[in-house]
């Protein structure tokens, strides 16, 4: 299913599009992703309608089987990339979680702008934005994924949350899609 509207009160939420996480390998090219995601933003912002940055500075505690970085990022790593065009008004959120609602008030702060709707890119599918994705949900927010804004580390991963995750979750659309939403009135403004 393709997104089908724009809540009047929706807010992007653009997940680790950061230093250190833009260099590591992906699927697809990350300057598609980012063009994209930064052509949301734009739309987004034009709209009068919230931008939420999240970075990621750490994992959550607890046992895993795979090993974990035990050294500290280096210096920059968290730092927001600039093609984002970070604005004064952003809500800026940094996570030590795969999502950006847990261990966050970005739910309250959210609730607190009357958003119903979260659209959401970034990096990666299958974790940063699936997990946001799933909180955001969980949360009540109606959910729409950017799908060409968002890429992995992990063929496979990435087009397991798009066939069988999203579709679960929320709505899928392009950018194109979703801005063209937003600029013919959806929003119900």
């Amino acid at each position: 299913m393709t997104v089908s509207l724009i809540d009047p009160k929706t807010a992007l939420v653009v997940i680790d599009l950061q230093q250190g996480i833009v260099s590591l390998p992906t699927v697809h090219p990350i300057g598609d992703v980012i063009k994209n995601a930064s052509a949301l933003a734009d739309a987004f912002r034009r709209r009068g309608l919230p931008v939420v940055l999240v970075n990621v500075d750490g994992g959550a505690p607890g046992r895993t089987e795979q090993p974990r970085r035990s050294t500290p990022f280096p210096a920059g790593w968290t730092d927001l990339i600039p093609e984002i065009n970070r604005q004064p008004g952003d809500i800026v959120v940094t996570k030590r979680t795969w999502g950006a609602f847990a261990s966050t008030d970005l739910e309250h702060q959210l609730k607190a702008l009357d958003v119903t709707q979260v659209v959401i890119a970034g990096v990666a599918t299958a974790t940063g934005v699936e997990s946001t994705a799933r909180q955001a949900y969980e949360q009540g927010f109606n959910v729409t994924l950017a799908i060409d804004a968002m890429t992995d580390l992990r063929p496979a991963a990435h087009d397991y949350s798009i066939a069988h995750v999203f579709p679960r979750l929320g709505e899928t659309g392009t950018t194109k899609q979703i801005i063209d939403l937003l600029d013919h009135g959806s929003a119900g403004q």
